[in-house]
């Protein structure tokens, strides 16, 4: 939108270089999904939008830079995960499909976002607290839902009181982070993408209710 985006120097983008620093964005995050991080260079952005170092440097301080733009929006995204739990009801067949959707929607961001998530995630391993942040914004989205589901169970008596919520809900969302980052490495176990779904199903059933989930 005219007026929202600035260039480094503070200048508003016209349309125009709206649309030049989108395309940077663009085919910066084509370059993610088949090269690696630290070979990125800006000059070979620029050449693949069709423009000039110069210009990058026009809307980009460098490339983590532009990386972080591109995190920030997919964290954006990221924040409609909590729909997957909020207001859910975990009795019954609700729950096991609750369960399932919560899998798929995980599974799914992951695919989709994938090769910008394995440069937050090596920011965030790295100590860089700005791709933290990022990485905790998508994963506390489900995490605080989770939790108010546990308490919401405890409260009617049908969950553990003895049992930290937050611990039950963080372990949970860990697990799917970790399951769903590594979803081209089950392969190499003899896991095969169909099978994964169920099983991590089955889990996050088991941990919100204590129980498999009804066939």
């Amino acid at each position: 939108m005219t007026g929202q985006v600035r260039t480094v120097d503070g200048r508003v983008a016209g349309r125009r270089g709206q649309a030049t620093r989108q395309k940077l964005l663009d085919c910066l995050g084509e370059m993610l999904s088949t090269s690696p991080y630290r070979d990125v260079k800006v000059i070979d952005v620029a050449r693949k939008a069709g423009t000039s170092p110069a210009t990058f440097y026009q809307y980009f301080p460098d490339v983590e830079g532009a990386v972080l733009e591109i995190a920030e929006e997919m964290a954006k995204e990221g924040a409609g995960l909590t729909d997957l739990v909020a207001g859910r009801s975990w009795a019954g067949k609700s729950g096991a499909q609750a369960a399932e959707e919560i899998v798929e929607g995980f599974l799914s961001f992951w695919r989709k976002h994938d090769a910008t998530l394995r440069v937050v995630d090596l920011g965030a391993a790295e100590g860089d607290k700005r791709f933290y942040k990022i990485r905790m914004k998508i994963l506390n989205a489900v995490t605080n839902s989770l939790t108010d589901a546990v308490k919401e169970l405890q409260a009617k008596g049908r969950y553990d009181k003895d049992v930290s919520p937050a611990a039950v809900a963080g372990a949970i969302v860990a697990m799917l982070a970790a399951v769903a980052g590594h979803q081209k490495g089950f392969h190499s176990w003899g896991v095969k993408q169909a099978e994964l779904k169920p099983a991590l199903t089955l889990l996050v059933h088991l941990g919100l209710t204590g129980r498999k989930p009804p066939k």
